[in-house]
């Protein structure tokens, strides 16, 4: 491209954002504008679909818009629309729970009747994110065991009917759901409903790699290696298969001599796991258990009931910091249902999103060309315009009683999911925000405080592009580290 038609094209396309000032170069808006107009001369970048918004969201100024406001694909900034929407409706302190209880008559040291798990929607339960969430099963025992329950003639219950079967949403496709960021939300969840493959390569590149330990064993997993060993030293391997199907196959490659290499995939039916966790538990404590696993709803209250235990997930707040700063999608599908139960009775994706666009709608806010799928952003479904998620960043700062959870959620630079930002662009925490990004989409969205002490909210969503992700991640810290001026 020759210089004149560089400029020729530069000029046109300043002419996209209606929040120019006039004035010299040396305008900060305008600098900023300049910064994102001179992307589409960049190559991988020409092609690409943008949308990004700018306010002071103490004064509500917009300073910088694209337009017209294009609804693109956020990827997971969506999380901090369903964040916010789950503190807003559920509060910083609420807890999941999930109850440990018997039904039937326990006489002398037997339980004649069933042992029931209740499922209440906790994604924390045995998580790694939580540690302290590890116990339940030591907890349970003991629960059992001060009852003087040594014998259980009956079956172990277990009922995660308070979300809908179908664990994961409709749109999510196919590479994404056997892996373990395509782990579905089911009323029963545990040890983030993943699970680790051990594989083993040899020195060469293109050589059969060799299928270890599976941890935690999965019952009647069949599951069918085809991944090779290769000079890319990174994980390449995907698992394929549906939720609820014991089937699944590996394929794609693995680096070349390692000895321990572990891919970590979405477990096929956490309900079914925890049974039998949790009967290998019973068992070494020397507590039978006579009758079969039976996965549907639990007896009503009705006498004779005992609650045995009632373990609690942490407060909302701590898993919501964890989901922003580390991009937990099973953690936001969750959100997500629990809504939609606190909503209609039972937890479904499809009402859950309803849910949420209807709550930002009676907030004021024009959600037109607004399309939410699920509750992560794993979905190539979900279109949203920058505004739109500005206009929630400003609500959630100047107006819900919650500010400071939903603040503090979010990563500075050099953590979390920005530890592809440069740290010392941004001193003193200046910059909280979430990313989101899958193939050909890269998105940021958050707040920023400029070095006069402005006080910023920003989303910028590139979609389509061709250029590497580093390049594209590149571009928008560029544009960011030029609105610390304004």
């Amino acid at each position: 491209m020759s210089k004149q038609n560089i400029v020729v094209k530069v000029l046109c396309i300043a002419l996209f954002f209606i929040g120019a000032r006039s004035g010299t170069a040396q305008n900060p808006v305008s600098s900023v504008e300049q910064t994102i107009a001179l992307w589409q001369t960049v190559s991988g970048l020409s092609t690409a679909s943008v949308c990004m918004a700018v306010n002071d969201y103490r004064t509500g100024e917009v300073l910088i818009k694209s337009e017209p406001q294009q609804s693109l694909v956020p990827a997971s900034i969506l999380k901090l629309v369903t964040t916010a929407t789950a503190l807003e409706v559920l509060g910083p302190d609420f807890r999941f729970q999930t109850t440990l209880a018997a039904s039937g008559v326990i006489k002398q040291d037997t339980l004649f009747g069933d042992l029931q798990i209740i499922g209440g929607g906790d994604p924390t339960l045995g998580s790694s994110y939580f540690p302290e969430n590890n116990h339940f099963m030591d907890d349970w025992i003991r629960e059992i065991q001060n009852k003087n329950i040594r014998v259980i003639k009956g079956n172990l219950v277990l009922d995660a009917t308070i979300y809908e079967s179908q664990m994961i949403p409709d749109t999510w496709i196919w590479e994404d759901i056997g892996n373990y960021y395509g782990a579905g939300a089911s009323g029963i969840s545990v040890y983030d409903n993943l699970y680790e493959i051990h594989l083993s390569s040899a020195k060469e590149a293109g050589v059969p790699t060799q299928m270890g330990k599976i941890s935690p064993e999965i019952p009647g997993l069949d599951l069918q290696n085809e991944t090779l060993s290769s000079d890319i030293n990174s994980d390449q391997a995907y698992v394929f298969g549906s939720p609820m199907d014991s089937h699944r196959v590996i394929r794609g490659t693995i680096p070349k001599n390692k000895s321990d290499f572990v891919v970590k995939a979405s477990m096929p039916d956490p309900s079914a796991l925890l049974a039998s966790e949790f009967r290998k538990k019973l068992l070494k404590n020397g507590i039978q258990i006579t009758g079969t696993n039976k996965f549907k709803k639990a007896k009503s209250l009705e006498a004779p009931w005992t609650v045995l235990s009632v373990n609690q997930s942490p407060v909302l707040r701590d898993i919501i910091k964890v989901t922003n700063h580390e991009s937990v999608n099973l953690f936001a599908e969750h959100f997500l249902k629990q809504l939609a139960f606190k909503s209609s009775g039972l937890g479904t994706t499809r009402e859950g999103c309803k849910f949420i666009v209807d709550f930002w709608k009676g907030k004021g806010l024009d959600m037109t060309g607004f399309f939410m799928n699920d509750g992560s952003g794993l979905s190539r479904f979900n279109a949203m315009t920058a505004i739109q998620m500005t206009n929630i960043l400003n609500y959630m700062k100047t107006k819900s009683n919650y500010a400071s959870d939903f603040y503090e959620s979010l990563a500075g630079a050099g953590e979390g999911t920005l530890t592809v930002l440069n740290e010392e662009n941004f001193p003193n925490q200046c910059l909280r925000a979430k990313s989101g990004s899958m193939t050909r989409v890269r998105c940021f969205a958050g707040y920023l405080t400029t070095d006069s002490q402005r006080r910023l909210s920003y989303c910028f969503m590139l979609n389509n592009f061709s250029c590497t992700q580093a390049t594209a991640i590149r571009k928008i810290e560029e544009v960011l580290v030029e609105m610390r001026k304004l």
